[in-house]
């Protein structure tokens, strides 16, 4: 029966994330795959319960500069064609909108959304998102919505923040899987965008971090029960 979660990983943060975190906590094999590094993904097997895509990095429309992009696009074509749950996560969703054959890329002015922002629920995203919550984020790269895909979600800066084709494919621009210590990283981290437009300050995280993480989790391990179910 169908037991592993193949997670497509850009980095090399330390495995603390929600996602392994459900995985483990379901009964769930959770199997890290870094293309990036040269790891190869091939076709999904019949033991292949899910996969989960990360964000990272990478310009998804670079493919001539990160040919390791061909191999995760590769992936996600076959996933969709199986009927394998997916879910993308920022640079994931991004990988699937392009796919699918949806515009990917910065604004013309960018605009970065690094903090805790509040994600609110398209009248199609009800069921996916019941109310506005503050979610993790740290990009300023959008998707276009693919077509044949349903918008669920908006933010006031970013009016496409998630988004549904078929009944097992998602995309979230925003970072549900990010726990506290994992954004406390980010913080720290050279690449952290302080000052530029949107982004909030850290002082302005902490205090939304304290008052938001635990609804985003909440939120998060019950959208992940009903994408992967739980392992027999």
């Amino acid at each position: 029966m169908p037991r592993k979660i193949v997670l497509v990983r850009h980095g090399d943060d330390p495995p603390d994330d929600r996602v392994v975190t459900f995985a483990v906590e379901n009964g769930f094999e959770p199997v890290f795959s870094r293309p990036f590094k040269g790891d190869m993904l091939g076709p999904p097997g019949p033991d292949v319960a899910g996969s989960v895509i990360y964000g990272g990095p990478f310009n998804v429309f670079e493919e001539d500069k990160h040919p390791f992009l061909n191999d995760e696009a590769a992936w996600i074509r076959a996933c969709m064609a199986q009927g394998i749950p997916l879910l993308g996560i920022c640079q994931g969703a991004q990988q699937i909108a392009r796919v699918l054959g949806a515009e990917v890329g910065p604004y013309d002015d960018p605009v970065h959304e690094f903090g805790y922002y509040p994600i609110s629920p398209t009248p199609e995203g009800v069921e996916f998102l019941p109310r506005t919550l503050y979610m993790t984020q740290a990009h300023f790269h959008t998707f276009a919505i693919p077509e044949g895909a349903v918008r669920l979600a908006s933010s006031p800066l970013y009016p496409n923040q998630a988004f549904r084709y078929g009944d097992r494919t998602f995309g979230v621009q925003f970072h549900p899987e990010c726990t506290i210590e994992g954004f406390r990283r980010w913080q720290s981290n050279s690449w952290a965008p302080y000052g530029q437009p949107g982004a909030q300050d850290k002082a302005e995280q902490d205090a939304l971090m304290a008052a938001h993480d635990a609804a985003q989790a909440d939120w998060f391990y019950g959208f992940l029960r009903k994408l992967f179910g739980t392992a027999p």
